[in-house]
């Protein structure tokens, strides 16, 4: 699962690195942000890949009346998005998530008295993409426009099993010459089971 990342990169690195622009300002430079408080974060939509906007981390599906249930949309597996009734309505609405490292935690012990954290990214802290969803959600209370996102997670490959002490689940962190692909709408299987990519993780 991924329920905590950050993008040690600032705006002008990022979009250097992108070759795209921020559609807005205020972006800074943020080493770890708690999925659980909803963060808003640059994604890139399927819609309009030229240009690097934000949005809410937590997919709040169109029908959703409230937020109360978006804890339980940081992460969508993504061999059951076409099921599961938070997400099948928005399998065809893709982005891209923009990172530099997520955090896992290793239980040193039995008893889960330590561990150890390990931040987890691609050929020494580059920028990546995880596959996301997306949903432009209007508050009923408010009528304001609201965009979210989720992380997708597949099958975990051989290191994220190992740091988590065999559970089996790891974001889907992609090549870059697949974020075209999966904007574009490629068949989301290719991307499961694991998804390979070299992934490196790091003590910290």
């Amino acid at each position: 699962m991924c329920f905590f990342y950050g993008i040690n990169k600032n705006k002008k690195a990022i979009e250097s690195q992108m070759n795209l622009k921020f559609d807005q300002a205020g972006f800074e430079v943020v080493n770890e942000v708690n999925g659980f408080s909803h963060p808003f974060m640059p994604i890139i939509l399927d819609k309009s890949p030229e240009i690097i906007t934000g949005g809410n981390w937590g997919l709040l599906p169109t029908w959703a009346k409230n937020t109360s249930f978006q804890n339980s949309t940081l992460n969508a597996l993504i061999e059951t998005i076409g099921k599961n009734l938070s997400f099948k309505n928005h399998v065809n609405e893709r982005c891209l998530i923009i990172a530099t490292h997520f955090y896992e935690w290793q239980w040193l012990d039995p008893k889960r008295k330590e561990k150890q954290k390990y931040s987890i990214g691609i050929n020494d802290g580059e920028i990546f993409c995880f596959a996301g969803l997306y949903s432009m959600w209007k508050d009923p209370e408010t009528g304001y426009d609201k965009l979210t996102f989720t992380i997708l997670t597949t099958e975990a490959n051989e290191l994220m099993v190992k740091i988590n002490n065999g559970k089996k689940k790891m974001p889907v962190v992609l090549n870059h010459n697949h974020h075209q692909l999966w904007l574009q709408g490629e068949d989301y299987s290719n991307f499961a089971n694991p998804y390979e990519v070299h992934l490196v993780a790091t003590p910290v």
